[in-house]
């Protein structure tokens, strides 16, 4: 009669048994979580890597055009022409320009936000720092190439200071002069920095927020002075944010071919190259080599900073 008044369990439908199998197997979840992302990493990410590094292994007959797919270094080999090689050293440094002045830049702006910033300040910084990011790089870009113009607000505010010989000047330089600063490494260089530089804020804050305030208390009990501080405790606690902001405004510009396009002289980057020589020019093979360049930049530099200890802290 006891057993009657029981109320009988519903039937286990498929959500149940799928259920009670995760629960058996938690693994079996963690694998239909993972697959997606890992197979898009796979086949879209590294698949396309693979290929493109394959392909800078053929060839284009001279004669015809046509790129030959059979392996062979030369393809590699006319990057060491001075006409290809310029552009790798020219991309180089201006990549390296600009992240050593993105550093100096915003190592005050990210101390003074982690120290000093509290509260609505704070929270005005990371508005400031992250509102460029929010509008079109494309419109930020021409943007500036107007503000840099030969009739833009820049040569406007030098003459109206009386600077206009200074500024002129300036873009007498040989190497980054030129017409106006619409047309010139420097206005490339500043468009540049503008746009990369709180790739360097951000990261560089947030590890200047891990800094303990009691070690820069017991550095300066100890009679350190400022400079000291600087150099032997804030710095190499910071270390770790500044190699992180370095690795995104390094590699950034190493890739970037639109700024280079549109402001700055005809001489051609790494991202322009590429661009040209898969478009225009046809050239599949030197076009995968010039983009194989950036990649081995980087692995050597993440190398050189892994070995110098810039990962321990992370």
């Amino acid at each position: 009669m006891s057993a009657a008044l029981e109320p009988a369990h519903p039937p286990r439908g498929p959500g149940d048994r799928l259920t009670g199998l995760f629960w058996r197997r938690p693994w079996v979840l963690l694998a239909l979580l993972l697959a997606p992302p890992l197979l898009w990493l796979g086949v879209v990410y590294v698949g396309s890597l693979v290929a493109l590094l394959w392909q800078s292994f053929y060839s284009i007959d001279e004669f015809s055009g046509m790129v030959v797919p059979e392996l062979t270094l030369k393809t590699y080999a006319e990057l060491l022409r001075p006409s290809n090689a310029d552009v790798i050293l020219r991309t180089a440094t201006m990549a390296a320009a600009v992240t050593l002045a993105s550093a100096v830049l915003a190592f005050p702006i990210a101390y003074y936000a982690a120290r000093y910033a509290k509260g609505r300040w704070k929270a005005a910084f990371y508005l400031g720092v992250m509102l460029p990011l929010w509008s079109s790089y494309l419109v930020k870009v021409y943007a500036w190439k107007l503000i840099l113009a030969k009739e833009g607000i820049v040569t406007w505010a030098f003459e109206g200071l009386g600077a206009g010989n200074l500024l002129n000047a300036v873009l007498a330089i040989p190497v980054i002069g030129g017409n106006s600063l619409s047309t010139s490494y420097m206005g490339t260089f500043l468009v540049f920095l503008y746009v990369w530089l709180p790739f360097m804020i951000l990261p560089m804050q947030a590890s200047l927020e891990r800094v303990p305030a009691t070690m820069l208390e017991a550095s300066s009990d100890l009679g350190a002075r400022p400079g000291q501080t600087f150099r032997h405790v804030i710095l190499p606690l910071a270390m770790p944010g500044v190699i992180a902001g370095s690795i995104f405004t390094f590699s950034l510009t190493l890739g970037d071919y639109i700024i280079p396009q549109i402001v700055g002289s005809s001489r051609l980057f790494i991202g322009q190259a590429v661009y040209t020589l898969q478009g225009t020019a046809g050239n599949i093979p030197l076009a995968a080599a010039f983009a194989v360049v950036p990649i081995l930049i980087m692995l050597v530099y993440l190398a050189v900073a892994r070995r110098l200890g810039a990962f321990d802290a992370l």
